[in-house]
C-alpha cells in the first residue's frame, strides 16, 4: 500500500477526522483547525482570522512567522542544517558567544526541547553536588515545588503533584522533594538537608494557572539557597525571553540563577530549541560523553535561535509586554467588576496572564468560555479546568490588544452563568 502524501487544501473537518484516525489521541485540543499564521493572526483553512491569545504557551513571542526568523531560516536551511556534535560546525560557537554574553553567564549547553533543558539542569546540579559541594554518591536531591510543570518526561512527572501527568506512569524518580509553592519557611526546612543539590522552580507557574508569587519571595528562595550551598534553578521556559516585562523573569527581582533553562521563544515557534545556561564551576563539571544530543546545537537552530534573541532585543518586546500586560489587566478588572457572578480575579505580569473563573476546577465553564472566544475570533486555553490563560505574542499592538480585549469582554459579558 503507497501512503498518501500530504495533499495541501484540505478542510477544517478533515483536518480534524484525520488527527482522530492517525494520531495518538493524548491530546485534547478546541476544535479549531490553524493553517496560516502571521503576527499575533492565525487562519483557518476556510479563511477565518483569529487573534492567538496563546502564543504556542509563550513560543512564538515574537509572533507568528517573523520575517528575520524566517530569513535566517531559510538562509542557514540552504547551507548546512545538521552535523551532529561529533564535529564542530560554524555557527555553534558564535550562537554560544551571542547568547552567553547577552545573558551573562560562562557557558552554555543547547539542546531542543523545554523538558530537555530541565532534565540537563538537573543532570549538572547533581554532578555539581557530588563533585563540588561533596555529596556522598547517589544521595543527591533535587527540591521542587507543587504546581510545577515542566514536562511529561518520566523525571518531570516524578515532580508534578498533577495527577493527570503522573499518575499510572510508575515507579518514580528517585531523589525529589516536593514543598509548597511560595513557602519560604518550608524551603529553609528542606535546605538544611546537606544532601540537596538543588531547588528548581518557575518564577511564575505558568500551567498551573499563571500563579504569581510573592514579590521577594524569588530574592529570598535565592538568598536561602546560596546560604546553604544549593543550586537556584530557574525554569524560565515559559516565563523568559521578555514575556513578563524583562528579558527574564527572575530579573524582576534582580536574580542571577545559578543554573538557567530556557526554550519556547528561543526559536520564535519555529523549530525546537532550548539552552541551559551557567558558569564554569557548574558547567565544567559534566566531562565528554557525559550528556549530549544528535540536534542539541545544530546550525540550523542556532541561526534560529540567534535571530530570534535580536527580534527581542531589537524590537524591545520586554518593555512592549510591560505597557501592554498593565493595560490587559487593567481591562480585566474593569470586566470583572461587572461579571463578578463569573469572574473572580486576573493575575499575572507582562503579557503573561491568567482569569480565574468562579467556576469549580471540575465545571466545563472554562472550556466554553474558550469556545465562545474561538466564535468571535480570539484563541485562548483553559488550564486546571477553571482557569483561563491569556498570552498574545509580545509583537501585539496597542489596538490590537484593545481589540482582543473587545472581543474577551463582549463573550463574558453575554456569557451565561
Amino acid at each position: 500500500m503507497t501512503p498518501t502524501s500530504f495533499q495541501p487544501g484540505i478542510s477544517s473537518q478533515e483536518a480534524m477526522q484525520l488527527e482522530n484516525r492517525y494520531g495518538a489521541h493524548n491530546y485534547h485540543p478546541l476544535p479549531v483547525v490553524l493553517s496560516r499564521g502571521e503576527g499575533v493572526y492565525l487562519w483557518d483553512p476556510e479563511g477565518k482570522q483569529y487573534f492567538d491569545f496563546l502564543s504556542a504557551y509563550s513560543a512564538v513571542n515574537q509572533g507568528h512567522c517573523h520575517p528575520h526568523i524566517l530569513s535566517a531560516l531559510n538562509e542557514q536551511a540552504q547551507q548546512l542544517t545538521l552535523t551532529s556534535r561529533a564535529f564542530y560546525n560554524d555557527v555553534l560557537g558564535p550562537y554560544e558567544r551571542y547568547i552567553t554574553e547577552l545573558l551573562g553567564y560562562d557557558k552554555v549547553l543547547p539542546m531542543n526541547t523545554g523538558v530537555e533543558g530541565g532534565e540537563t539542569a538537573l543532570k549538572l546540579a547533581r554532578k555539581w553536588g557530588y563533585s563540588v559541594k561533596g555529596i556522598p554518591e547517589n544521595q543527591a536531591k533535587i527540591i521542587f515545588v507543587k504546581g510545577n510543570f515542566w514536562g511529561r518526561t518520566l523525571a518531570a512527572i516524578s515532580s508534578s503533584t498533577d495527577p493527570s501527568s503522573y499518575a499510572g506512569f510508575g515507579p518514580y524518580m528517585p531523589g525529589y522533594e516536593v514543598i509548597p509553592y511560595n513557602d519560604l519557611p518550608a524551603l529553609a526546612r528542606a535546605l538544611a538537608d546537606p544532601h540537596v543539590a538543588g531547588f528548581m522552580v518557575e518564577p511564575i507557574q505558568g500551567e498551573a494557572g499563571v500563579v504569581v508569587p510573592d514579590e521577594g519571595y524569588l530574592r529570598e528562595a535565592y538568598a536561602l539557597c546560596h546560604a546553604h550551598k544549593v543550586l537556584f534553578i530557574a525554569d524560565e521556559v515559559q516565563t523568559g525571553l521578555a514575556r513578563t516585562g524583562r528579558m527574564l523573569c527572575c530579573d524582576h527581582e534582580d536574580v542571577r540563577p545559578d543554573i538557567l533553562i530556557l526554550g519556547k521563544a528561543l526559536s520564535g515557534g519555529v523549530l525546537p530549541v532550548s539552552a541551559v545556561l551557567c558558569d564554569d564551576e557548574i558547567m565544567l563539571t559534566i566531562k565528554p560523553g557525559e550528556h549530549g544530543s544528535t540536534y542539541g546545537g545544530n546550525p540550523l537552530a542556532c541561526r534560529v535561535a540567534m535571530a530570534a534573541l535580536e527580534v527581542l532585543v531589537d524590537e524591545q518586546l520586554a518593555d512592549n509586554a510591560a505597557r501592554l500586560g498593565e493595560r490587559f489587566r487593567a481591562r480585566m478588572r474593569a470586566l470583572i467588576e461587572k461579571r463578578p457572578d463569573l469572574l473572580v480575579t486576573v493575575r499575572g505580569k507582562g503579557l503573561l496572564n491568567a482569569v480565574v473563573i468562579n467556576d469549580s476546577p471540575e465545571s466545563d465553564t472554562a472550556w466554553r468560555i474558550c469556545l465562545q472566544l474561538a466564535e468571535g475570533g480570539l484563541l485562548a486555553k483553559p488550564t486546571h479546568g477553571n482557569i483561563i490563560r491569556f498570552a498574545p505574542p509580545l509583537v501585539i499592538t496597542e489596538a490590537q490588544l484593545e481589540e482582543g480585549c473587545d472581543i474577551i469582554e463582549s463573550c463574558l459579558l453575554e456569557f451565561p452563568k
